[in-house]
Order: structure tokens, then sequence, then C-alpha cells
């Protein structure tokens, strides 16, 4: 069933009146259940784009989040997304950190979440994204660990072997700040050796992602890019939340352990996408994540540097109609600047 934008935007608007997490819930299962928006999709070959060798019909995605258990690819893929990020999945089901675990902060359009890889496991995730059949867009998951594994890497590889040939990309998530020792792993050692297992453990091209953290030190992202660059990866998202608190934020709820997310979030994300694009010199190509809510956002990662866009927490308060108003308002930035396609700015603002 088709759903009226205008009445679609209504109702994600008053979900943001109840419990956060019960209006995620409710958010699924209505895409489920067929309530669709009526989006018009932008189909502008400006906005075409090849990276890692997958062809995207569009820069912005949809990141991991939001379709935790890969339930609801293509209902995402119809509001517009050029891809879609599933996950984060772990190899066994587990509940995630105690509730109230999400955080709205209205007047800063942020979130702040310690969800803690809350899903239902790889078997299932798998079983979900094989009858999929591969039926059309892009889709991609998005690798955890189960919090009480003591060999983490193991959980990648783990992850990989099963999803492989069910997914177009898989991506390495070592960044989130809700699962106990998940970060160290962006150490060089550590992380030479976790790519290596993971990268080694592919049958065949599928395409392997990094995501990592926006609270890095100079010597973390000098060896993060170091790495990027010898271990074979194919691309880097840049970057998770951020457990440090900008001023502004709520007082009420800023005091909240978890990752921030959101509005406050944009600057600290694309200085850090900078960073990686002079640091890397196109050698791997970026994927910019953080406080996304705007066209002009979205250009802005895009002449910082990366190839692709993604967001999550600007639809919790703008609505399903945000990715084709973005979509349309970058076709209108490429004209002004005399680009003839999206991959002709990336970096130019460097």
């Amino acid at each position: 069933m088709k759903l009226p934008l205008p009445l679609a935007t209504a109702g994600a608007k008053l979900l943001t009146t109840i419990d956060p997490e019960q209006a995620h819930r409710l958010t699924i299962r209505a895409l489920k259940a067929g309530l669709q928006p009526a989006v018009t999709p932008v189909t502008d070959k400006r906005l075409a784009i090849r990276v890692a060798g997958i062809d995207f019909p569009n820069p912005l995605g949809l990141a991991a989040g939001f379709d935790k258990n890969a339930e609801v690819p293509d209902a995402v893929l119809a509001l517009g997304f050029g891809f879609v990020e599933v996950g984060a999945v772990t190899p066994q089901p587990q509940p995630g950190n105690d509730r109230p675990r999400v955080f709205r902060l209205k007047d800063n359009n942020a979130v702040i979440n310690r969800y803690g890889f809350n899903n239902d496991g790889l078997a299932l995730i798998a079983r979900r994204l094989q009858d999929r059949k591969r039926r059309g867009g892009i889709v991609g998951i998005n690798l955890g660990a189960n919090k009480t594994t003591e060999d983490k890497a193991a959980d990648y590889v783990a992850g990989l072997k099963a999803l492989e040939p069910h997914v177009d990309f898989a991506t390495v998530n070592i960044s989130s700040p809700n699962t106990p020792g998940l970060r160290t792993l962006q150490g060089r050692v550590p992380l030479e050796d976790l790519l290596a297992r993971v990268l080694s453990a592919r049958t065949g091209t599928l395409p392997v992602f990094l995501k990592i953290a926006p609270d890095l030190t100079d010597e973390d992202k000098a060896d993060i890019a170091a790495v990027a660059k010898t271990s074979g990866i194919d691309g880097l998202i840049v970057s998770n939340t951020t457990i440090t608190r900008p001023d502004g934020l709520d007082p009420e709820l800023a005091t909240e352990a978890g990752g921030l997310s959101g509005e406050p979030l944009f600057a600290l994300s694309t200085a850090v996408l900078k960073d990686f694009a002079v640091a890397l010199g196109g050698a791997v190509p970026l994927i910019g994540v953080g406080g996304v809510s705007s066209a002009k956002d979205a250009y802005a990662k895009i002449l910082a540097g990366a190839s692709l866009v993604q967001l999550y927490t600007a639809m919790v308060y703008e609505g399903p109609g945000l990715p084709t108003q973005i979509l349309r308002g970058l076709v209108d930035y490429l004209q002004a600047d005399g680009f003839i396609s999206v991959e002709d700015a990336v970096g130019k603002g460097l």
C-alpha cells in the first residue's frame, strides 16, 4: 500500500513523540506490512558512480543500524537510496544492552544510543538475505562481534563466510563504542591481523569496507591509513558515532553513555574524513557518514573526499522524503559547480 508522502512524513514526525526504540520497531513493522511511502525515485545519470567494482545508481545510502535484522532492505531501497547497509550482525543472537538505551536530543537533531549490537544472529539474518534472492538494488552487511567473544576477529570471519553469497559488500565494524574492547581493534597490529583474516576468508571478490570511529588521535589516523593502503580493503567508512559531547547538547541527556549521532557529529566526522582523504590520496575509496541531514551536508562530504555518503539519524527527524530531497539537491549543486557527474566532484574541496 502506497502512502502519500505528506501523510507518511506526518506519521514519521508523530513517532518522535513516543519511546524511540518502540518507534523504530513500529517503523520496521509498517514497512514489512507494505505501508510504503509514495516516493518518486531520482534517476539522474549524473548521480551514478562506480565504487569498489559496484555500480551505484546514486551515492546516498542508509547506514547500518536501521534495518538491524535485514527485515526490510527492499522497502528501504524504494525510498530512493542508492544502497542500504543492514546489520550489524553477530554470529550469535544477542539482546544488547539494558533499556533504555536510545535517547533523542530533539533540539540538536541528534541521538545517543548504546544498543550494543542487538540482533537476531547470523543464521536467521543469513536466511533472510538468502530468501531475498538478490532481487536488485545494492545491499551490504555490517559485521560485528559478540560481546563475550574473546577472539573477535573470528566473529567477523564467520559473518563474512556465511553472508558473502547474499550481499554486495561487507563492512567490518570495529568502531561501535557500545561493545567493550571493540575499538581497540583499530590499533595497527590488531587491525592488520583482523583484516588479513577477514580478507583471506573471501572465496570471491566481495568488496570489504572498514568502518572507523571519529574519536582518533593523529597517530591512530596514521596507523589506520597505513593499514588501509596495504591490507587490500575496498573502502573506508568515516565515521561511526562519537563518545565526545560537543557544547550545546541537551544537558539532561548529554551525560548518557553511548554514541552520539546526528547534526552535532557532522563537523567532527567531516574533519576526520578530510584527514583520511589527504592521507590516502585516492588509494582507497571513502564513504562519508555522520550528521548528514541535507543536500548541502552530503555535497560537503563529497567535496571532502567521499565517493559515497550515508545517513540514518536525520531520517528520524525529517521522514521518508529526505533521500529524494537530498538527491535532487545534489543534482543542483553539481550543475551549479559545473560538474558533469558526482564522481567529478569527489575531493574537489580539499
